[in-house]
């Protein structure tokens, strides 16, 4: 039986068995991006009723192979929600969790220090691996992470941009052990993982963090890794987790617009 087809278990199993990366049909299918971005453009007033922000940072961190052009539509969704939006401004993303480390610590820490405040981070499939690496390495500037597709957990190595990846950064996915357990084990701030299960690049079992009370999983439904991003429920999603008070986390409400596109929190939690 295919792995997306196995029997259930614990979303918390940090060490899970071998997994293969999405299939030929969903990685193909990744064009249906474009698709979700139109979308969006069409839901715009839908999507102005979210939760306002209240002025705090965001830090958007983009995807491999990607650069700050590729979080442009969602840094001015937050913008005009009221948060103040910020680049990676490291040009395009071509890998390395420890590489990149010291260089967005430093991105961190001068967005802290000019604003005063914690920062939010948003990141975006390996963008969100930068983010809770960051959350794990400064949690007195991080106020919240969330992950787009993102592939933190588990077996690692099942995605269909693993060789690509270790051949630009340098890095052998999954080989750091301590690294990989700490990325996927419980942080110290609000986490919220935001992924599909028809995701044609990572396997959507990677994604999944171990739910707790200020942890959880939020499945979007017939979204496309490319289209994550600028998917409307999910960034119905980002916008309503980054609402939260400081120091504060409730679990994410589905009855909103967009309510038929998300799992119930059950499934969500469950590979």
């Amino acid at each position: 039986m295919p792995p997306d087809q196995g029997e259930p278990h614990e979303a918390n199993e940090l060490r899970a068995p071998s997994l293969r990366p999405p299939g030929l049909g969903l990685l193909l299918a990744e064009v249906r991006g474009l698709f979700e971005f139109n979308t969006s453009l069409l839901l715009s007033p839908l999507l102005m009723r979210a939760p306002r922000g209240d002025g705090h940072p965001v830090l958007a961190l983009p995807g491999f192979l990607a650069s700050d052009l590729s979080m442009a539509p969602m840094r001015r969704y937050l913008r005009e929600l009221g948060y103040h939006t910020h680049a990676w401004k490291m040009g395009r993303n071509t890998g390395g969790v420890a590489r990149m480390r010291a260089a967005l610590l430093d991105r961190l820490a001068a967005i802290h220090a000019a604003s005063g405040r914690k920062v939010s981070i948003v990141g975006w499939s390996l963008g969100g691996v930068y983010a809770r690496d960051l959350a794990l390495h400064a949690p007195d500037m991080v106020r919240c992470v969330v992950t787009l597709g993102s592939p933190f957990a588990g077996d690692v190595r099942a995605t269909n941009a693993r060789r690509l990846y270790e051949a630009l950064s340098g890095e052998t996915v999954g080989d750091d052990s301590e690294l990989r357990e700490a990325i996927a084990g419980d942080l110290s701030v609000p986490a919220t993982s935001i992924y599909s299960r028809t995701d044609g690049v990572v396997n959507w079992r990677t994604c999944l963090l171990r739910p707790s009370e200020t942890a959880e999983n939020i499945e979007v439904h017939l979204a496309s890794h490319t289209g994550l991003g600028v998917n409307a429920a999910a960034l119905w999603a980002v916008a309503d987790r980054l609402a939260q008070a400081e120091g504060q986390f409730r679990q994410f409400d589905r009855s909103g617009p967009f309510a038929i596109a998300y799992a119930p929190p059950e499934q969500a939690q469950s590979t």
